[in-house]
């Protein structure tokens, strides 16, 4: 059983098909890198995973359970954490605290209805050593995640949010998902904005994560970097999956070739570099 499959998914925004009759499947441990130029779709292909939207039809099969109607909190408990094109981070909590909340959000959803309530008021009031025993484990969770950055976080965990560079605020909501300990991590355009020694080391972060056994699905524009760590790709244009299979393979489709370059373009591959401009929304 694959650990993510859509099938038939479609939505439409009044007269806009944005997604139409889309199948996608992602396995344990694999990385499929999700391409098209702007307004293929891919975002919202994103949203309605993450649970932010709710297709029109079609379902989401996430671990064995069906998810289109669940809202995110459902899906954060069975293991799918994602970041956002625009990045979107606490800009006046520290850089420690920021990757807390990945953790504190991976506790609260294994908690559910008025129990949970209950139990987070009695720990709040009573303080057991088994809570801070907790917030131990997780204090020491967050400065491993900020350490697998490097010099980029890690020295910087006690200062507020807002002090960080655009790309090390991009490096922070991918270790605030960490922390929630994803079955599946959702990417959409982790690089957007950095320059190529950043994105270089994006990329090799995103190995060495590949290398631990993580799934991910992955927006990306960069060329390089989406061929650099897909096991599988899958492209999209006007709403439509037009390619899928092995990068190599998907890059030189032809009909890949027409949705990026446009029909009169002699060639693609590895050499086009960028494969279309990056933007806000997708």
């Amino acid at each position: 059983m694959p650990l993510l499959e859509c099938v038939g998914l479609s939505r439409s925004f009044g007269g806009l098909r944005a997604l139409r009759d889309v199948d996608l499947s992602v396995e344990v441990g694999e990385v499929v890198g999700l391409i098209g130029p702007n307004g293929a779709g891919k975002t919202t292909l994103l949203n309605l995973v993450s649970g932010l939207d709710r297709s029109d039809s079609g379902s989401i099969l996430f671990r064995g359970e069906e998810l289109s109607r669940s809202g995110p909190e459902r899906r954060a408990a069975l293991g799918l954490a994602r970041t956002f094109q625009s990045g979107r981070t606490f800009l006046n909590l520290s850089v420690r605290d920021n990757v807390l909340l990945g953790a504190h959000a991976r506790r609260a959803a294994s908690r559910s209805g008025a129990a949970r309530w209950a139990i987070e008021l009695a720990e709040a009031l009573l303080r057991p050593a088994s809570l801070r025993a907790e917030e131990e484990r997780l204090e020491a969770e967050a400065a491993e995640l900020l350490g697998g950055f490097g010099e980029r976080l890690a020295p910087r965990a006690a200062d507020k949010a807002y002090v960080l560079s655009y790309a090390n605020r991009r490096r922070l909501e991918i270790a605030r998902a960490l922390a929630s300990r994803p079955a599946l991590l959702l990417l959409d355009e982790p690089t957007a904005g950095m320059n190529p020694s950043e994105t270089l080391e994006t990329l090799e972060y995103l190995r060495a994560l590949k290398a631990r056994g993580q799934a991910m699905l992955v927006i990306e524009h960069k060329l390089p970097l989406v061929l650099g760590i897909s096991d599988k790709l899958v492209a999209m244009d006007e709403g439509r999956k037009i390619a899928e299979g092995g990068p190599d393979e998907v890059i030189r489709d032809q009909r890949v070739v027409e949705a990026f370059l446009g029909k009169a373009s002699p060639k693609a591959g590895p050499e086009a570099g960028h494969m279309g401009p990056a933007s806000e929304e997708d």
